[in-house]
């Protein structure tokens, strides 16, 4: 019963800023672990960033420049990601912890120089 889709992704110029939404849907209660992954070709996918119970935690690459927030009435969850890198670009995912795990389809990030 459990969907995640993100949305938000695209193309910009190095510097520039962009907010990636992710929508769940189903049976979700409170204090569960959401978060954001990404994967660059050819690589392993990555944490970015998670929330649960109130706490934040980010990878050491993005600290200072992305920010996770949530709302839980909506059940949404958000990246703001300021100051966008060419390493930045990759696929991003949506994650949601709720005994069992659950994944978006994705959402492509491209940060050109």
């Amino acid at each position: 019963q459990v969907q995640v889709v993100e949305s938000g992704g695209g193309l910009v110029q190095a510097g520039g800023s962009l907010r990636l939404s992710c929508a769940a849907s189903g049976s979700i209660f409170s204090f569960n672990t959401m978060g954001w992954y990404r994967q660059a070709p050819g690589k392993q996918r990555e944490l970015v960033a998670t929330t649960s119970g109130g706490s934040t935690n980010y990878a050491d690459s993005v600290k200072g420049r992305f920010t996770i927030s949530r709302d839980n009435a909506k059940k949404m969850v958000y990246l703001q990601m300021n100051s966008l890198k060419p390493e930045d670009t990759a696929v991003y995912y949506c994650y949601l912890q709720q005994f069992g795990d659950y994944w978006g389809q994705g959402t492509q990030v491209t940060v050109s120089s």
